[in-house]
């Protein structure tokens, strides 16, 4: 099968189905063992210091990797996408654009998929097809992020890392569902650990995937990871088609709508507390202001941008914030 490169979730369903083998391009980059490689190629080719890391990342892991076709979304994600795929294709790659529609209404969701449809020549009868096998998949990565959040028994970072994988697979369908089910029957061996706080971690996936060990040492637990699960598609065997999954899948859509499942799992995951990750120079930092006003919920903003591990000022106040969180379900007790 040809590869195909994404530059965030898209129907793969659409590119499975077409003969393709998606390859998402920000998990070649962040788990490379010389990551920043990736960065210096996009530097050296004249992408400016001031620019998110991952659009920089997924540049050079195209560039590095011989992608020569790649999709990426002009419309629902970061805006310097466009830039990036002009680059791109004076490269000699081919980009095929795919949009989430602003107005998020489910005729227009629909309009866009077909398009995507027609475009790689597939039926929606055989989009379903493989929509039916990738729920299989994505039932199990479900059950890894109930062993986190109701068994406590899955760390943080293993939630965060079987759904953000979820975007490609891996780019091997049987061989992730094959890790997936010896991951959970490893699982599930383990006894609970019940730390004091209960975590909910928003945003982009992070470049410091070292964060999730650093809050366990200080009692607590990561139990929910927002984009992650949403590229796992959690709610997927709801969907009647297609169609719906994707107009139900909140990360490209407003803060509003994503507003209402952040809610949901607050209180159904019983969180103390939220990190807000964010990158630098991402103009989803501007989020944060609506979040913390709707949001009733501690909410600690933390910015990433080049480094792969948390730095002393983050670390500190991480600290802080955990600290508070404490206090105050300390003094939560004490008034019941």
């Amino acid at each position: 099968m040809k590869k195909i490169g994404l530059t965030t979730t898209v129907p793969v369903e659409v590119l499975i189905a077409a003969g393709y083998t998606p390859i998402d391009l920000n998990n070649i980059f962040i788990t490379s063992n010389d990551y920043m490689k990736y960065i210096d190629i996009a530097e050296k080719d004249g992408f400016p210091r001031s620019l998110c890391t991952w659009i920089k990342g997924i540049y050079g892991a195209c560039i590095q990797n011989d992608i020569k076709e790649i999709v990426g979304v002009v419309e629902g994600e970061c805006s310097n996408t466009k830039a990036l795929i002009e680059v791109l294709e004076l490269r000699g790659i081919k980009v095929y654009p795919f949009s989430y529609p602003h107005s998020h209404k489910v005729q227009d969701v629909e309009h866009e998929m077909n398009k995507f449809m027609n475009v790689f020549k597939v039926t929606i009868e055989e989009v379903e097809l493989v929509r039916n096998r990738l729920n299989k998949i994505r039932a199990l990565t479900k059950e890894i992020d109930e062993l986190t959040y109701i068994d406590n028994k899955a760390t943080g970072f293993e939630n965060h890392l079987y759904q953000v994988s979820s975007s490609d697979f891996n780019g091997d369908i049987d061989g992730f569902e094959k890790d997936l089910k010896n991951t959970i029957t490893n699982i599930k061996k383990r006894n609970p650990i019940i730390r004091k706080l209960r975590l909910g971690y928003i945003g982009v996936p992070p470049m410091t995937c070292d964060i999730y060990e650093f809050v366990e040492d200080l009692n607590s637990s990561f139990v929910y990871n927002e984009v992650q699960r949403e590229f796992a598609f959690p709610r997927a065997d709801k969907a009647l088609n297609i169609y719906q999954q994707y107009f139900d899948y909140t990360y490209p859509y407003d803060t509003q709508f994503r507003i209402v499942e952040l809610q949901k799992q607050i209180d159904q995951r019983r969180l103390d507390g939220i990190i807000h990750y964010t990158q630098a120079f991402c103009y989803r930092a501007v989020s944060d202001i609506v979040l913390k006003e709707e949001l009733d919920i501690p909410i600690l903003n933390v910015e990433g941008d080049k480094l792969n591990s948390l730095d002393a000022r983050t670390k500190l106040r991480l600290e802080a914030f955990l600290d508070m969180l404490l206090d105050l379900k300390e003094a939560k007790k004490c008034e019941s």
